[in-house]
């Protein structure tokens, strides 16, 4: 009897608990460090909107863009020690946590979106976020930053224009081997300081998404955009686990699943910003470039082969392979 007895209890004090979590508010916050007229701000707002009414105001998020919570790095830690939510970031400084989260830095990596979509989308994508599981992050989705494109004060059309240009690129080694292949001398440097440094001439180049180059004012310190598109550039929606931890289970689940049906929107929303905003680059003064990419793949080929190794036996290959059957 007292065995009965005991185990009714527990399943009162369970249910209970069960019960508190199910009527308490919780409010997150998420941070990310583009401008608020950028995609993935506008993504974050519709996860906000969505969550809030799928969870009965239940959960909220708050969004502070434009690095109020700190730089990319710092939201990254933010979230291995729990004083971040969620974040929004790019993939430069993820490398110093997640090594092979960089092979989607490689220079000519994808040949369209849709075959960015795909690896992403797809298994290959799942288990490069399922990475983050191991530094107490939460790999949500991956949005769109868009194609990176090079920005400088003078016209470049091949690689021999690119020698000796001091060209800002994050803290990232393969970016940083891309354009050393190309003759440049890249300077790894925090987004915060890149403006200045462009305006002082301790930087000449620089290299970002159009969205990026426009919500920056770009157009103020450097005179062309070049298409390069020599990378695809996610953003990434990372969850602290230690959130997650203190979350219902139905909550956990809202929250992620809306993060990553907004991928969708908030790529569209990216496709027509980049369209809609190179437009008014030109009317600002910069001039754009079309640029012939082969002799820029041919001269970082060798960027490709030196780190083959480097990401885990095939997964270049892999991701090459995506769509072409």
């Amino acid at each position: 009897m007292m065995k009965r007895i005991t185990s009714f209890v527990a399943a009162l004090v369970a249910l209970s608990l069960i019960g508190a979590g199910m009527g308490q508010n919780f409010e997150l916050q998420l941070g990310h460090g583009a401008m608020d007229s950028h995609p993935s701000h506008f993504g974050a707002l519709r996860v906000a909107e969505l969550v809030a009414e799928r969870s009965d105001g239940r959960l909220s998020i708050d969004v502070f863009p434009n690095r109020q919570l700190g730089e990319e790095r710092e939201l990254v830690e933010g979230l291995q020690l729990g004083t971040v939510d969620i974040a929004v970031v790019s993939t430069g400084p993820l490398g110093g946590f997640v090594p092979r989260i960089n092979v989607v830095d490689l220079p000519f990596l994808f040949r369209d979106a849709e075959h960015a979509y795909a690896v992403f989308d797809g298994p290959i994508g799942d288990d490069l976020l399922a990475d983050f599981d191991d530094v107490g992050i939460k790999g949500a989705a991956f949005w769109e930053n868009g194609w990176r494109h090079l920005t400088s004060k003078r016209r470049v059309v091949e690689p021999g224009d690119l020698t000796g240009v001091k060209i800002r690129t994050m803290e990232n080694e393969v970016h940083m081997d891309a354009f050393s292949a190309l003759g440049a001398g890249p300077v790894p440097m925090v987004w915060g300081e890149v403006y200045t440094s462009l305006q002082q001439g301790v930087i000449d180049a620089q290299e970002n998404p159009i969205t990026v180059i426009y919500t920056n004012a770009l157009w103020e310190v450097q005179d062309y955009v070049h298409l390069t598109g020599h990378v695809y550039g996610p953003h990434l929606v990372l969850i602290s686990q230690q959130t997650l931890a203190r979350l219902p289970e139905d909550l956990q689940e809202i929250l992620v699943d809306t993060v990553r049906e907004v991928s969708h929107y908030q790529r569209q929303r990216a496709a027509e910003l980049e369209a809609e905003m190179s437009v008014l680059l030109e009317e600002e003064g910069m001039e754009i470039v079309e640029v012939d990419t082969e002799p820029f793949r041919d001269a970082t080929a060798e960027v490709l082969e030196r780190y083959s190794g480097r990401f885990g036996e095939g997964l270049i290959e892999s991701i090459q392979a995506v769509g072409r059957d």
